[in-house]
Formats: structure tokens, sequence, C-alpha cells
């Protein structure tokens, strides 16, 4: 359930969310998901730190 994000929506659905706030916890959201894809990237491009 935690990969799913659902106690994090429970949390979020207990207090009510400017829509300003709102807006930043999504960019923020999105930025830490491309930083997590940027570096998942080279392990699937096949380049590992014991090749070099």
């Amino acid at each position: 359930m935690q990969r799913e994000g659902i106690f994090r929506e429970m949390k979020l659905r207990r207090n009510d969310e400017k829509p300003s706030g709102k807006g930043a916890r999504e960019q923020a959201e999105a930025v830490r998901r491309a930083r997590k894809t940027a570096a998942k990237r080279p392990d699937r491009e096949g380049y590992s730190a014991m090749a070099e």
C-alpha cells in the first residue's frame, strides 16, 4: 500500500490544502520523480561503476 501512495494520500486528505500549496507539492513531487529516474538511468542502460 505504501508503494501505491495510499498512506500519503490519506495524510493529505486529512486536512484541506490550498491550491497554491497543492501546486507547489505536485511540482516538488515531479522534480523528485525526475531526479530518481535520472539516477536510475545508467543502471538501465547497462552502465555500472564496476565496469570502469
